[in-house]
């Protein structure tokens, strides 16, 4: 079905895997509406509580496919026949900044992994900046490599970024385009942990498998869209906001069976995003 990429969905977690290491996974016309239409497939899968993405070989993905930088260079768009359909995965509820290109991956309604296992180079970095979580091998490597190119911070990196770590070090990632290794990238902010060579992958599903046994997706869903929504608040809105939402929670089903696993020292049983 597919072929820049691979899908592998087992219970609860989707993992979406960018499939060209011979080019280090450069991102092409194809993987972008293949990682969409992944994406839609995994968020409607009730099996699939969080999704993962990452590279196959020594990369997760070395940015764009150096032929399409060199054809428009030289004004030539890039090739659109023979591609699939779009997909439009997310919640279209969410603000329009946040259904744009790439930032969309943060309206996914499920929690978005970025497993980074080897260099995250060019317009990889904003890609992974809009996944929700970024667990990286200790062999990963971050390079914006956008001023080495005579380009600028791409995808909206120069506002997400600072979010993130700080002006100071999004300064100083964007202007150097130096390589972050993973334990400065760590220390940064930029990911949320180093993992061992060989062990990212089963660290990610444990991840998520722990959600899975603990959490409420439809919350989960809830907060998402929290977190990215009041980024364009003031607090005083988002402040009560939160107050009216967490009022009508507490008549929905998620909120009675939590209380009653508590009461009742037992596992939630939670409903899945895409059961009907």
């Amino acid at each position: 079905m597919y072929r820049h990429i691979s899908y592998e969905a087992a219970q609860p977690a989707a993992v979406i895997t960018l499939n060209r290491p011979d080019k280090l996974n450069a991102w092409t016309m194809l993987m972008d509406r293949e990682v969409r239409a992944a994406l839609a497939e995994a968020e409607a899968d009730p099996k699939v509580v969080g999704i993962i993405i990452t590279g196959a070989g020594r990369a997760f993905c070395s940015g764009a496919d150096m032929s399409l930088l060199d054809g428009l260079t030289r004004g030539k768009g890039p090739e659109t026949d023979d591609l699939p359909p779009l997909a439009h995965p997310g919640d279209g509820a969410m603000s329009d900044s946040f259904r744009k290109t790439y930032s969309m991956l943060a309206s996914v309604r499920k929690p978005v992994i970025a497993a980074v296992n080897g260099p995250c180079v060019g317009m990889a970095l904003p890609i992974s900046l809009y996944c929700d979580l970024r667990f990286a091998s200790e062999h990963a490597v971050f390079i914006s490599a956008f001023a080495q190119r005579g380009l600028i911070a791409e995808h909206g990196a120069a506002w997400m970024l600072p979010r993130l770590v700080g002006l100071a070090n999004a300064m100083d990632i964007l202007l150097s385009s130096r390589k972050i290794g993973a334990d400065e990238a760590e220390r940064m902010g930029l990911v949320n942990r180093v993992i061992r060579e060989g062990d990212l992958l089963t660290h990610c599903r444990e991840y998520i498998s722990q959600l899975a046994a603990t959490c409420a997706p439809g919350s989960m869903a809830k907060i998402k869209r929290q977190v990215y929504h009041y980024l364009e608040q003031p607090l005083g809105a988002a402040y009560d906001e939160s107050e009216a939402l967490m009022m009508s929670s507490f008549a929905e089903e998620d909120f009675k069976e939590g209380v009653s696993a508590f009461m009742e020292k037992r596992a939630p049983r939670f409903p899945r995003i895409g059961e009907n």
